[in-house]
């Protein structure tokens, strides 16, 4: 890893590849964070004929509204010597939400997912200690066709926050089979040195 030195989120977000946020090319991204950093709405046309929106900006977060459907979400994270990593989260509105979280080095190299957190699944939702057996327990299961899940970052701590987002999929019906089973929290994820745990 690098030192990041002085580099701030901006910094990164300007120096993103370009093949990665298609909607802004580097001049626009440098131009919303300087509408930001003014105190003006920072927002301008992206190249899908939309509009890209710079919601927050901090030393170490930012979150951009890419597209009317689509938000991306940048953090630095430290490692030890004051080095740092980038924590990338990508959401896809459609309509419900569904986000990939990826990982990079300062200067944009990809690092393993795998080795900085482990990706949750539909099932850690699923309460414990019920009658897996019994006929509404089943019914709900048969409304699972895929997972959706939602991470979004913290901007004050070092968190990341998993969402099950596939209920808001369903008709209002499916959804009061499927609530009971389900549990009420989501999955909090804690940077821990070199990881998410």
């Amino acid at each position: 890893m690098s030192f990041a030195n002085s580099q701030t989120v901006a910094d990164i977000f300007i120096k993103m590849p370009d093949k990665m946020i298609i909607q802004l090319e580097k001049a626009w991204r440098k131009d919303i964070i300087d509408l930001y950093k003014s105190g003006k709405t920072a927002s301008l046309e992206n190249t899908m004929q939309g509009r890209s929106v710079l919601k927050k900006l901090t030393n170490n977060y930012l979150f951009l509204e890419t597209t009317e459907r689509s938000s991306l979400e940048i953090k630095l994270l430290p490692l030890i010597n004051d080095t740092y990593i980038i924590c990338v989260i990508s959401t896809v509105y459609a309509p419900v939400a569904d986000s990939k979280a990826e990982f990079y080095t300062i200067e944009w190299k990809k690092l393993p997912d795998k080795e900085l957190f482990t990706p949750i699944t539909g099932a850690w939702f699923w309460k414990e200690n019920v009658d897996t057996l019994s006929v509404k327990y089943i019914e709900a299961q048969s409304l699972i066709l895929f997972d959706l899940i939602k991470y979004s970052l913290n901007e004050n701590d070092n968190t990341m926050t998993a969402e099950y987002t596939f209920p808001e999929s369903l008709s209002d019906e499916e959804r009061k089979k499927l609530l009971p089973f389900l549990k009420t929290e989501n999955k909090v994820y804690e940077w821990k040195l070199s990881r998410f745990e």
